[in-house]
Parts: structure tokens; sequence; C-alpha cells
């Protein structure tokens, strides 16, 4: 796909993601949206996949750690043909396979049960290491929250991924600057980022998260690289793409009203124009 393309598959995704949620229902729209472009290019540009077969041992791998964020992913998932498509109307419904956090168990193309913040990068480590071992070239592809940076368990996943060299394995950063309660910078800042990540012998990127072109080749740098782990500090803007959730905390997990609603479909006739 081009870039005009990966564009409008993002924005199409983003759409999903509101529909999914629709008027009057709680859900992580914020996080979500900032995603959007990040996982339209990996998994529409940069990953080997097999839908058809979900358990292909030479797929590469992509872990959400920070799992709240789930419904970019399965709006993707259900794009490409994991499931059926008019599942996403079932989300967060009593037995639904689309619950708020992803489910290994329930849904194909899920790699790790995930939401439980910090745990991640711990997890997709530990299969770089173990595709390493089995001699696959298959990588592994994990987000993480800037907020989520301040649980300690990610730093010893960073820790141990630049000593064993991991260079199957890279992290990416959504840094869209909010968090459930307010600012990053003002609830727990652990910045700066890249001088943590470079004194773990990582591989470190800086991108505009929603630049396309600028993710593709950031991600081409990092399967480039041979010798580190590669992590993309990714700059993203909370609720992208409506102009109403726009950095604006209260849709880290909330509710849009009937106008807002109307207002996010609205977007969808102006993509597709």
């Amino acid at each position: 796909m081009d870039t005009k393309a990966l564009q409008a598959k993002a924005a199409q995704l983003r759409m999903d993601v509101a529909r999914m949620i629709g008027p009057g229902k709680t859900g992580h729209l914020g996080g979500s949206c900032s995603l959007a472009d990040i996982v339209t290019v990996l998994y529409y540009d940069v990953m080997r996949l097999r839908p058809s077969d979900p358990a292909w041992p030479d797929r590469d791998r992509f872990l959400l750690s920070k799992g709240h964020a789930a419904l970019i992913q399965y709006a993707a998932l259900g794009d490409l043909g994991y499931y059926p498509k008019e599942e996403e109307s079932t989300l967060k419904k009593l037995g639904s396979r689309l619950q708020g956090h992803p489910d290994l168990r329930k849904l194909p193309g899920i790699e790790a049960n995930t939401g439980s913040l910090g745990q991640g990068l711990s997890m997709a480590a530990g299969m770089a290491a173990g595709l390493r071992m089995d001699k696959r070239d298959a990588r592994v592809y994990c987000c993480v929250g800037d907020g989520e940076l301040a649980e300690g368990q990610i730093w010893e996943a960073a820790m141990a991924a630049g000593v064993f060299k991991l260079s199957n394995l890279t992290a990416i950063v959504d840094m869209n600057g909010l968090q459930a309660t307010g600012a990053v910078r003002e609830r727990f800042d652990s910045s700066p980022y890249r001088e943590k990540f470079e004194a773990f012998r990582w591989h470190v990127l800086e991108v505009d998260g929603h630049d396309i072109d600028c993710l593709r080749a950031a991600f081409r740098l990092a399967i480039a690289e041979k010798e580190r782990p590669t992590v993309l500090l990714a700059k993203t803007v909370k609720g992208k793409g409506f102009a109403f959730a726009e950095n604006v905390v209260a849709f880290h997990n909330g509710q849009m009203t009937q106008e807002q609603y109307d207002a996010a479909m609205a977007c969808e006739t102006r993509c597709n124009q």
C-alpha cells in the first residue's frame, strides 16, 4: 500500500473504533486513535502475517502492552479477516470475544493477554529471545504507553533486552502525553526517555507517530539493526482524528454524546470523498 492508501486505512480504523464504542458508552477512544497510524503501518506494511493461519510459526508478533487500547488492534484484525467484522458490534458485551482488554484464548491474532500495565515488554522480550533460540527470523513489536513507563517492570525488560541484544525486538512508545488522570508530566514523569533507553543499549528513534512515511522508514531502520533492540519514541495526539477528543484527557476512557458520535461518523463521509 502506498502512503495515501495507508492514510486512508488509518482513518478507516479510527472510524471503526468510534463505531465500536458508540454514543453513551464508555470506551478507550483516545489511546486507540493515537495509535491508529502506527498500527496501520505495522499491520499493512511492515509485519509478516497470515490471517488465514494465525498460528503460523514464522509470523511477526504484535503485543499491545497498553491493552486498554485494544480497540484499534481489533479494528485491524477484523479488517484483515481474523474474525468477522460484524462481531465489532459486540464490543465488551457478555460472551463477546472483543473485551476491554485483549484475550489470546478467545481471539485469533492476539499474542498475549495484556492491560495489567508494565508487563507487555517483558513478554515481548521473552518471545524475541525464544524466536532467536528457535532460529526463526520473525520479529516482535510491542507498544507501551508513556504513562506506562512509570512501571518498573518496563525498565527491567528494557535492561534485559539490551543485555541480550534482542535485535528482533522493536518497542513503540505511544507518547500522547496524557494518562487516565491527567498529563503524564504532572503525574509520574519518567522522562528523559531517549537517555534511559540508550543507557540500556537500545537503538532509539524519535518519530512523528502520525507521519506514515516517517513510521515506515523508522520500522525499516529497526529491521536493519542487527546488534540492539530498537525503540520508536512516537509523538502522538490522544484522540487523533476527532476534533472533540484530541488532547482531551476525558477521552482516555470516556463517553461520546450523540452529537459527538454524529460528528465522528461525519468524518467517514469526508474521508471517503
